[in-house]
């Protein structure tokens, strides 16, 4: 309870990958971790291990019945929703996400002549908010309803956290952090009901109006389109901002690393402004964003439960059993990773993947419930990092260590505090 993210990682090493049953109660619990384990629950015999039982309960709360569901109303929101987040889909937005970026990074200015620490947590969140409303919202949303939403997000996952690790105990019982999280949710009601109640004739450019479109075509209502839209807008955005605070601190550790992707984005965007052009040159940036996700992957726990009985590796598990697989343990396995607890880019570097096992690095997830959101998070992730460096030098505040909290994303347990330093050309 105290430190279940890193628990579960030094479980998943010691026993070299080998499946742990967990103590907890009636229910079998198992800690899956090898990644012929992972592959086998999550692609080979994905269907008999579905996103429900204990784990998943109080997510419901916020997420409802939609693509991080699992049967019916899955298919059903994958159906619709694939088609709006493909790479092309995006990519064809690349410029109006760029633009949108470059606007917003300029913002910073204030904090550079301040010369004051900010919370850098606080400051993503918004850059990736206000970029990811543009691509899924349009000109729907207002700049001041749109500011609520990322601290509504950030209140759920971290007040949902205590039940996601006591799933047994009754909702009659109240425990810190429940009022909280249903305040949150009232909150995103709030902002995203009347939003989807105004009309929508036909579908426009973003992928909201395409949603209500092709929900309505279903006869289905707007607590339906709330359920999409709160999933997709929680993994686009989640993820980028979660992943993004983990930056600072390991470029604070690793200034050989920081020299590296400072002189790239020099070199390819120099003082900007930022292009979705930029993205293919931006190869070490893309390795630093890999190394985040293995360090650090936001979606680090993936709870599925067993319908019918099975045998993953040669130990039986039950029908009914929860199983729990962790991308944050199988990247650390010193089975499949060398140095597993450094933080080093170069072991993304072209064709060095290429040896590793599928999954032994699956921070989107695996098999037919791959993350949808991954498009955005490839394209806004690096743009963001580009633009942020090609007018400013980050210099983090405060120290460490910075322990994961295990909220519904993996984020920081204390704020990651910057100052920012304007960039001169050519220094690191």
């Amino acid at each position: 309870m105290r430190d279940p993210v890193n628990t579960l990682a030094a479980l998943a090493r010691r026993s070299r990958g080998t499946i742990v049953r967990l103590p907890a109660g009636s229910t079998p619990v198992y800690l899956v971790s090898h990644p012929d384990h992972v592959q086998h629950v999550l692609r080979g015999n994905w269907e008999n291990y579905q996103r429900q039982g204990m784990f998943w309960r109080p997510l419901r709360r916020l997420l409802g019945a939609s693509i991080l569901d699992d049967g019916a109303a899955w298919e059903a929101s994958r159906g619709i929703l694939q088609p709006l987040l493909t790479a092309r889909k995006v990519g064809s937005l690349g410029e109006e996400m760029a633009r949108a970026i470059d606007e917003r990074v300029g913002e910073l200015e204030v904090h550079a002549a301040s010369g004051r620490a900010f919370d850098a947590g606080e400051e993503l969140a918004d850059l990736v908010n206000q970029t990811v409303i543009k691509v899924l919202f349009g000109g729907r949303l207002s700049p001041e309803d749109g500011r609520r939403l990322s601290p509504a997000y950030d209140k759920a996952a971290r007040a949902v956290a205590l039940r996601m690790f006591l799933p047994s105990l009754s909702y009659s019982m109240r425990l810190p952090g429940d009022r909280a999280y249903q305040e949150a949710i009232e909150t995103i009601d709030e902002v995203v009901l009347p939003m989807i109640r105004r009309r929508h004739p036909r579908p426009g450019g973003d992928v909201l109006s395409a949603l209500c479109h092709a929900r309505r075509e279903r006869g289905e209502g707007e607590r339906q389109i709330r359920d999409d839209v709160v999933s997709v807008y929680g993994a686009a955005a989640e993820s980028t901002a979660t992943t993004l605070t983990w930056l600072w601190p390991a470029l604070d550790r690793r200034p050989d690393v920081a020299a590296k992707l400072y002189a790239e984005v020099d070199r390819v965007v120099g003082a900007g402004p930022v292009r979705a052009g930029h993205l293919p040159e931006l190869t070490y940036t893309s390795m630093v964003l890999r190394e985040l996700m293995r360090l650090w992957p936001s979606g680090w726990l993936f709870p599925r439960m067993a319908e019918k009985a099975d045998r993953v590796g040669g130990v039986a598990v039950e029908a009914g059993a929860q199983v729990l697989i962790t991308p944050y343990a199988t990247h650390r396995l010193d089975e499949f990773w060398e140095r597993p607890l450094e933080f080093d880019p170069e072991r993304f570097a072209p064709g060095a993947q290429e040896r590793r096992h599928r999954y032994a690095y699956f921070p989107f997830g695996g098999g037919p419930h791959l993350c949808l959101g991954r498009p955005l998070f490839e394209m806004a992730a690096p743009l963001i990092i580009a633009a942020v460096l090609s007018r400013f030098r980050p210099i983090l505040r405060g120290g460490g260590p910075f322990t994961p909290f295990p909220a519904g994303s993996l984020r920081p347990r204390r704020k990651v505090e910057l100052v920012l330093v304007r960039a001169r050309r050519g220094a690191a």
